[in-house]
């Protein structure tokens, strides 16, 4: 039985106890002595661990090991770069006698993906624009299946069980207020960008049906899901007899959500809802990296340091309580 998570761990203290391999690997260090390399998880989140010097006679046991197996661990508590880190003393695959349970292990959404895709087609539903509807219903039909598990990333934001399909909602919801406030704003459009923004994580990422990405796939090495999105647009709208000025605007806010080159944008936004995207983008990534770091921080306290977010530290003010997010809309 699980008794110790990852968000309420404490640096200098000992913890023996089971967690979800998320990735696994045997490295050679900068000594020339090997070490085992994970990444470990559970419902509350994720932490790096390390077993040093490890010897050519522990490499069977630990080949056996493999991503997505549930581990029993002992390990030190340290602190690396600001970051909690597990120093891995003994580890060793769970077996059926330690009883443990997969809801321990599964990080998901804070809403019940039903609900969420609910909410989606519902937005779809009172579109005006007939293309813009007609591609919406398609890509959320087409990829209804996935999205109900898919994580929107390998790790960092919204990387848990129906990930993605919480990031269109929160981003959908977030846009319908902003065309509220900015009227010039195409609200179709709006709404559009954001399904179709990330839509292709579900073929760039590999995920298994609990939400645990591992790894990427053979495009989404060689391309990545800006690029796949556009190629995906432009197969649907020619199936679907879309305008090409629209086509290349939806292929525009694609390209430009991540609004940097650096970040894989070739093109910043050239118009309001392509920008409003982009923001969209950043203010539910930022909200939601602030979220799970004020999960384990009690009141009055600075979380640990967030790399997500320039590595700075976020406060939780005396009395306030941690909020339900589901209700939120």
């Amino acid at each position: 039985m699980k008794e110790s998570y990852i968000s309420f761990l404490t640096t200098d203290g000992e913890v023996q106890d089971y967690f979800l391999v998320k990735s696994i690997a045997v490295k050679l260090g900068s000594n020339k002595k090997q070490y085992l390399d994970l990444l470990l998880g559970d419902s509350t989140g994720e932490v790096t661990a390390k077993k040093w010097d490890v010897a050519d006679t522990e490499l069977p046991s630990l080949d056996g090991i493999k991503t997505g197996d549930i581990v029993k661990v002992k390990a030190l508590v340290t602190e690396w770069n600001g970051l909690k880190q597990l120093r891995v003393q003994k580890i060793r695959k769970a077996v059926d006698q330690d009883e443990v349970s997969m809801e321990d292990f599964i990080k998901s959404a804070p809403e019940k993906s039903e609900d969420m895709m609910a909410f989606l087609e519902a937005a779809v539903s009172i579109m005006v624009d007939e293309d813009l509807k007609r591609l919406c219903g398609r890509i959320l039909t087409d990829n209804r299946e996935k999205l109900m598990y898919y994580p929107a990333a390998m790790k960092n934001h919204h990387a848990e069980m129906g990930g993605l399909l919480y990031h269109m909602k929160r981003m959908v919801a977030m846009g319908e207020r902003y065309c509220e406030v900015y009227p010039n704003l195409n609200r179709d459009l709006v709404v559009t960008g954001v399904l179709i923004h990330d839509i292709e994580k579900l073929n760039e990422i590999d995920s298994d049906e609990t939400g645990i990405a591992s790894g990427y796939s053979f495009e989404g090495k060689l391309l990545g899901h800006l690029v796949q999105g556009v190629k995906t647009i432009d197969r649907l709208a020619e199936d679907l007899g879309i305008e090409k000025e629209k086509s290349v605007m939806l292929e525009h806010m694609i390209l430009s959500h991540h609004y940097h080159p650096e970040f894989g944008s070739p093109k910043r936004p050239m118009f309001p809802e392509a920008e409003i995207l982009h923001y969209l983008d950043i203010v539910d990534a930022r909200m939601y990296d602030m979220e799970e770091a004020l999960l384990s921080t009690e009141p009055g306290a600075f979380s640990e340091r967030v790399w997500t977010l320039d590595n700075r530290q976020v406060y939780k003010p005396m009395g306030k309580e941690d909020v339900d997010v589901s209700s939120a809309e």
